[in-house]
């Protein structure tokens, strides 16, 4: 198992029906190498004139008119987002997945493609119609790593006020199914038999490569016919998505934020990582990773999408481990505080490496230190909660909503300094 360059991530979805308030809400884990800055970016809505193009993280493609506002998170090298949220409402996280196609030369990475998604798409069915043609055309391809030469394919969550879509890619070819009511994704395709649509030739593709039998009296499974295991064993993402299919199931029907926090924070029901485990056992990988190499979480949203109303678009972000971290509400209809931008390969004192500073101090010693950063953090999200309850954010104007965000920004980063130097 080439554990250097693995990479994971969870996502889950629930939709209005799954929910305790009627809104969407989706949420994703970003699993990277674990000093891996991942500040965020927030666009404006844009046009370009005619004939622009856009250089992605590895190749230039032809920009479109009109791009939209997003908020998403950017691992600081790359042009692309780990996950984000855009003004029409529309959340997209990607995931590494493991196919039997290779992939060669430079093409978009998984990450480009969220962001295009962000860009161009006004529901989550334009966005996955705009990602699956640059697919097509362009390919999957380039390293998912800043210092290391390895691409690798992909799948994502795509989500808005009233649909989502898992999407898996294997090269060029891709395979399409709606969730209905809840749903997650990790690191190996999940589409077998119950895909809603495949791309032209992705089935005729696998039967020349001698991955499935056409001859067989049953629907063409993609994940049969595309999933390889012989680089990564399933123990990797197995354990974990049962997990989340199982959080999410028992939560069925009152799904929310506070829900989806704890989900991103879950180490199988324990209050810190399993310190005694080896990679053989599948609770190694919790949803909330501590595994490097093979990844850790260094960033998570969670995107309230309301579907009612005119209730305010919501992204909840944490940077670096959530377990070690507070989640802040960010308001995509304004200004974000410019020092969540802040952040690069090396440390300083922007907010990604304070929590990562924070997380460091707390892994010497799990059992002294995390409970009490946990109180102070969960206090400091409660505070968060009740002002966004008495200050009825939802009636505010995005100046108003801007500088209610700073004050929350100044006032995490004040604690986290405090608790980073606790004795």
């Amino acid at each position: 198992m080439r554990q250097s360059f693995l990479l994971a991530c969870d996502s889950l979805v629930a939709l209005s029906s799954a929910t305790t308030d009627g809104s969407v809400l989706f949420a994703k884990n970003s699993d990277r190498p674990a000093a891996e800055c991942q500040p965020l970016m927030q666009a404006t809505r844009h046009s370009q004139p005619p004939g622009t193009r856009v250089q992605c993280t590895y190749i230039e493609i032809p920009q479109v008119s009109e791009t939209a506002r997003l908020i998403g998170s950017r691992p600081f090298w790359c042009w692309g987002f780990e996950h984000g949220l855009n003004e029409h409402g529309v959340a997209i996280g990607n995931h590494t997945v493991f196919t039997k196609d290779p992939l060669n030369g430079k093409g978009l990475i998984g990450m480009d493609l969220v962001r295009l998604g962000l860009e161009r798409g006004h529901s989550a069915a334009e966005a996955v119609e705009v990602m699956t043609g640059l697919i097509e055309v362009y390919g999957q391809g380039g390293s998912g790593y800043h210092d290391k030469d390895w691409p690798y394919h992909n799948s994502f969550l795509v989500a808005d006020r009233r649909a989502a879509f898992v999407l898996e890619a294997s090269g060029r070819h891709w395979a399409l199914r709606r969730v209905h009511g809840i749903g997650s994704v990790s690191n190996h395709l999940t589409i077998g038999d119950d895909w809603d649509a495949v791309s032209d030739g992705a089935i005729e593709h696998a039967v020349t490569a001698g991955w499935w039998n056409e001859e067989v009296d049953q629907r063409f499974d993609f994940a049969a016919a595309y999933r390889d295991t012989s680089v990564v064993p399933e123990v990797i993402s197995s354990g974990r998505h049962q997990r989340t299919c199982a959080l999410l199931e028992q939560a069925q029907g009152t799904v929310s934020v506070d829900a989806l926090k704890r989900a991103l924070r879950d180490h199988y029901g324990r209050p810190t990582p399993a310190t005694d485990l080896t990679p053989a056992d599948p609770q190694y990988f919790s949803v909330c990773m501590h595994a490097e190499p093979v990844g850790t979480t260094t960033a998570s949203m969670i995107a309230q999408i309301p579907t009612v109303g005119d209730g305010p678009l919501v992204y909840w972000a944490s940077l670096g481990s959530p377990c070690v971290g507070a989640f802040i509400p960010l308001y995509v209809d304004a200004d974000i505080p410019a020092v969540l931008s802040r952040g690069g390969a090396q440390p300083d004192d922007s907010p990604w490496w304070l929590l990562k500073k924070l997380l460091t101090r707390v892994e010497a010693d799990w059992s002294r230190y995390a409970p009490r950063v946990r109180e102070a953090l969960d206090q400091f999200e409660a505070v968060v909660a009740e002002r966004m309850r008495d200050g009825e954010m939802s009636s505010k104007g995005p100046a108003e909503r801007a500088a209610f965000m700073q004050e929350v920004v100044d006032d995490l980063l004040e604690r986290v300094r405090q608790v980073a130097a606790m004795g």
